[in-house]
């Protein structure tokens, strides 16, 4: 059985990465879920891990793309800010092209499979 050629877009702002799949899929679920804690509960990753990569994307950004209310009576909350939600959908965008492009399909066109040895 082949192993299929996978690809996966990151995009570095110094030594950090700014954004790439796993910060994508974050964001889509800070989006639906409107909390950091429950987003990463759904990545199966501490609160601590999914705070910290939200801290490094805003910190990537010349604006939070993540707004966060603290916790109180009426409980706290995170959502996408105007760029957060814009920031998102060009990386989707992004990634889909780099997919569908004729030079990935030629790389793959090219890879070993996994009985070459």
């Amino acid at each position: 059985m082949a192993q299929r050629f996978r690809s996966s877009l990151r995009l570095g702002l110094g030594d950090e990465i700014a954004m790439g799949p796993g910060k994508a899929q974050l964001l889509e679920l800070i989006r639906d879920t409107g909390s950091i804690a429950s987003a990463g509960r759904r990545m199966r990753m501490s609160y601590k891990r999914a705070w910290s990569l939200v801290v490094t994307m805003n910190r990537c950004f010349r604006e939070p793309l993540v707004a966060v209310s603290r916790g109180g009576a009426d409980g706290g909350g995170a959502s996408l800010t105007d760029l957060g939600v814009r920031i998102l959908a060009d990386y989707q965008r992004l990634a889909a092209l780099v997919e569908a492009s004729p030079e990935l399909a030629r790389l793959r066109g090219a890879a070993a499979d996994d009985t070459a040895g």
